[in-house]
């Protein structure tokens, strides 16, 4: 996607010129196929790691293009944030040691980058989404200096109308409108593609649909986001709601989202699914095409279709079809895009071994699939995996399994067969399908996240909950252990206090009241909660004010309080300070001013609030 976003705002001009261009396109799509002029006789994988820089103090670093350029390796490319590097792996031919080489490749492509990151106080970790994310981090100054960023940034605002609104529901609730698209660098995947003849293309495709809610489900790793306790897998709800284009209406419309699992099975050609995504979402981006395709194949030409691939490059099927040119030859690949990143190269190359043993697995008696398993079922069960991981209950073909009844009983049998049959080395398949296997039996990254955190919260912070998981995934990737031999942790406290802003320690859940609000209620709710600060609001939820205990107490005590609102005792003066306050500073206020807490605040609007007890453990 990095390499398609290149221009910002489009003229009305260029934008006509674009649609001609991808026209055009689709034509030449339709001649290569017509008159077969793909590549066959071979089979191809490769994969994109996106990787999640940290900085000293565990928290996403800021430093991805300097370290880029140090680094100085063409592998290595840019993502939205600046606390984001990936990494495009050499595509390898299906076959013998080619996942084995594949995660040798990519362990000595990390290796170079780390040694520079490390010479920059930064490292590299593998995870769906990292725990030690937060707001503070989600802002312009952390997205990547380049037009194409802010392009799509400006674009996607400009087509929704309005903010970006979030609201993701798991065992906790998150709900946050944005003025960014940078939650979506909140997410880091391992992408998968295989290289299919587009006399097979529509085939595999749906069974690449019908797969992925039980391939997920083995797969999960990202339960965790800004703290909360939210979906097995994260990124998928996340994904669709950070970069959606659709702005809310009265109108009752069925409109598809750019992250998307599709609606029906495919039918045609490769090419009627790019058609059908041309006809269903709006042109994002457009820019000027030096080349027609069309006049290229008519001298002998294989076009790069490059308008038809930068459309496709906004449009995020978790199963996506991909266009591409190879000496000098052209191909079509499926590129899985729902597999997170991490938590080790073992278990990323496990998911990809997994993956294609299935795709190429499926038993004769299956070949006619799509008669026998609802379009919806498929769909379900993705969107149940990504919810409950592994602890989904999923329908295969009309019975209902557990997702990891399902893997260990009937697919990985069927992956067994299907590398075999790709000529994969034996003892490479039983190497990464019995990590597949041991996170049946054991515990999934997701699984390990969740329980591990639960069990730190009962000893420490929050936010020493989510550094101490963030160090021990970091010691343990190290180690390129797979995840279901991990230990729970159980109290570990992290090597040092690391947090520097208020904004990491603050406490967000919160008790306020609106300034015409009863005085009594004020009074007896913090009574009963033992509560020594209530923020209060207006209307308009704006910080207007601060009840302390004291004037709890004076309350108490006074007569004639019947008609008082909580206007008439609240303190109007109050001393706040943003998230990105050092913990130092606000120290230094409440000391000064003899405060027993701060309220955090943006554009005048509550986020969050401190107390002396939480920031005495800083105060060294």
């Amino acid at each position: 996607m990095g390499q398609q976003l290149e221009q910002a705002k489009a003229t009305d001009q260029t934008r006509i010129e674009f649609i001609q261009a991808l026209l055009n396109d689709i034509k030449a799509l339709d001649y290569m196929i017509d008159n077969r002029l793909f590549e066959s006789g071979i089979t191809r994988i490769g994969a994109e790691q996106e990787i999640c820089l940290l900085n000293a103090d565990w928290r996403p670093a800021q430093n991805a293009e300097e370290l880029l350029q140090k680094i100085n390796d063409e592998h290595y490319t840019t993502e939205l944030a600046r606390f984001n590097l990936e990494i495009n792996l050499d595509p390898l031919t299906l076959e013998s040691s080619c996942f084995r080489d594949m995660e040798a490749s990519l362990v000595d492509l990390l290796r170079k980058g780390r040694k520079v990151a490390d010479e920059h106080r930064t490292r590299f970790l593998l995870t769906g989404i990292l725990p030690t994310i937060s707001k503070s981090e989600l802002v312009f100054d952390y997205m990547t200096q380049q037009p194409r960023y802010w392009a799509m940034n400006e674009t996607i605002k400009a087509s929704r109308g309005s903010d970006i609104e979030l609201r993701l529901r798991g065992v906790d609730e998150l709900a946050v409108v944005h003025d960014s698209v940078l939650f979506e660098a909140c997410n880091t995947s391992f992408q998968l593609h295989l290289q299919v003849h587009p006399d097979d293309f529509i085939d595999r495709y749906n069974w690449a649909q019908a797969i992925s809610g039980p391939v997920l489900s083995a797969c999960t790793n990202s339960p965790l986001l800004l703290g909360r306790e939210l979906w097995s897998e994260t990124r998928i709800a996340l994904f669709q709601q950070s970069i959606d284009t659709r702005n809310s209406s009265y109108a009752l419309k069925d409109r598809k989202a750019r992250v998307n699992f599709g609606n029906r099975w495919s039918s045609g050609t490769a090419s009627d699914v790019f058609k059908n995504d041309i006809a269903s979402h709006k042109i994002l981006l457009a820019k000027p095409i030096d080349s027609n395709s069309m006049d290229q194949l008519r001298h002998g030409q294989i076009p790069k279709l490059q308008a038809l691939n930068l459309n496709n490059s906004t449009i995020y099927r978790w199963n996506r079809p991909c266009y591409g040119v190879g000496g000098g030859k052209p191909h079509l690949r499926i590129e899985n895009r729902y597999i997170p990143s991490g938590p080790t190269v073992i278990d990323e190359i496990a998911n990809f071994a997994f993956w294609i043993g299935l795709m190429n697995g499926r038993s004769e008696h299956l070949n006619d699939f799509t008669e026998h398993m609802d379009f919806r079922e498929a769909k379900a069960n993705f969107i149940k995996a990504a919810r409950y991981g592994k602890e989904s209950v999923l329908k295969w073909f009309g019975k209902e399994y557990s997702a990891s009844d399902l893997v260990c009983n009937e697919l990985l049998p069927m992956a067994y067969d299907g590398l075999r049959k790709c000529n994969v080395d034996e003892k490479d398949i039983h190497r990464y399908l019995s990590v597949i296997e041991g996170r049946c039996k054991g515990l999934t990254g997701s699984q390990w996240n969740i329980r591990s955190y639960r069990n730190l919260k009962k000893r420490m912070s929050q936010d020493n909950a989510l550094i101490a998981i963030t160090q021990e995934m970091y010691r343990l990737h190290q180690q390129n252990k797979p995840v279901h031999t991990w230990p729970v942790m159980e109290g570990r406290l992290p090597d040092a206090n690391k947090s520097h802003r208020v904004g990491h320690i603050m406490s967000t859940n919160l008790f306020t009241l609106n300034d015409n609000d009863h005085a009594d209620l004020a009074t007896s709710i913090m009574a009963w909660k033992n509560i020594h600060h209530l923020p209060i609001e207006n209307e308009s939820g704006e910080l207007v004010g601060l009840l302390t205990w004291t004037h709890m107490k004076r309350q108490r005590e006074a007569t004639n309080t019947a008609n008082e609102q909580v206007a008439d005792i609240m303190t109007k003066d109050v001393t706040t300070v943003t998230p990105e306050t050092e913990i130092s500073e606000a120290i230094r206020i409440m000391k000064t001013n003899e405060y027993g807490c701060l309220p955090i605040v943006r554009d005048r609007h509550l986020v969050g609030i401190i107390t002396i007890h939480d920031v005495l453990p800083y105060d060294t």
